[in-house]
């Protein structure tokens, strides 16, 4: 590879489209260029890891969280860098699908050509939308997670594999931009997650959580180490894609058992 060639050359939309599909999938702070995944990327699109951990830094300067907590981007962003960013942010469905796709293609041997990948069968139809579904999810859950440092909001459990990535509006009552929307998105351990989607918590938008009365006034210790202990806290809120107080807003108002 000639670095200095793929230093120089403008960075396309398609490269930037991927990039960003990276900045939503790892923690900020955890970018650098020794970063395997940074440096995956790098190879994928022919870039050096240094510049894709420029861009991912030029992304963070777009990024309110990030400015709220005192953290910056780099400066040297480009026009494209927020056409990007705004793409992303006014349809999250199309976009994601988009940069999945892309990643997907450049990961593809460049002897198979897209009539050879094309599914014929309605059976070879439908595992291909239940493949773009788990792709999908599979970032959903990426951008949530990392958004929160692999840590449940409510409790600060790091154990990944017992975190969930739990959608506020739920999946099938949310349009397909909301569906990957990493802002109707909380991290919560299985427990926590359940209880929210049955209505037994719900979150503020002054982003306290409240405990359904059918829950508050049990008297079983387990209950209330584990539910009624963080009644009126605030939650652990992330680095990046704070709930929207509108998804917030309509858990309240739809799911949460408040009598």
């Amino acid at each position: 590879m000639n670095n200095s060639k793929t230093t120089n050359r403008r960075w396309t939309r398609e490269e930037s489209f991927i990039v960003f599909n990276l900045y939503c999938k790892i923690p900020f702070k955890d970018s650098s260029k020794t970063h395997p995944d940074v440096c995956s990327i790098a190879k994928l699109i022919g870039r050096t890891p240094s510049a894709v951990n420029m861009k991912v830094g030029n992304f963070g300067s777009f990024d309110p969280e990030l400015r709220k907590r005192g953290i910056v981007g780099l400066g040297n962003t480009s026009a494209l860098d927020k056409e990007v960013w705004d793409e992303f942010h006014n349809n999250w469905e199309t976009c994601v699908a988009e940069s999945e796709k892309l990643i997907k293609e450049r990961m593809l041997d460049n002897s198979i050509s897209s009539e050879q990948t094309e599914y014929i069968t309605q059976e070879g139809k439908e595992k291909m939308v239940m493949t773009k579904v788990r792709e999908n999810q599979q970032f959903f859950r990426q951008a949530v997670l990392s958004a929160y440092d692999n840590k449940c909001c409510v409790t600060g459990i790091e154990i990944r594999p017992l975190l969930l990535a739990g959608h506020i509006k739920p999946w099938s009552q949310s349009t397909g931009s909301e569906k990957l929307d990493p802002q109707n998105g909380l991290c919560l351990n299985a427990l926590h997650d359940k209880a929210f989607d049955r209505g037994f918590i719900t979150i503020t938008t002054d982003y306290e959580i409240k405990v359904s009365d059918q829950i508050a006034q049990s008297a079983n210790p387990a209950t209330q180490a584990m539910l009624l202990r963080y009644k009126n806290q605030r939650i652990n809120l992330p680095s990046r894609f704070l709930p929207r107080k509108y998804f917030l807003q309509w858990h309240q108002d739809n799911i949460f058992l408040n009598n």
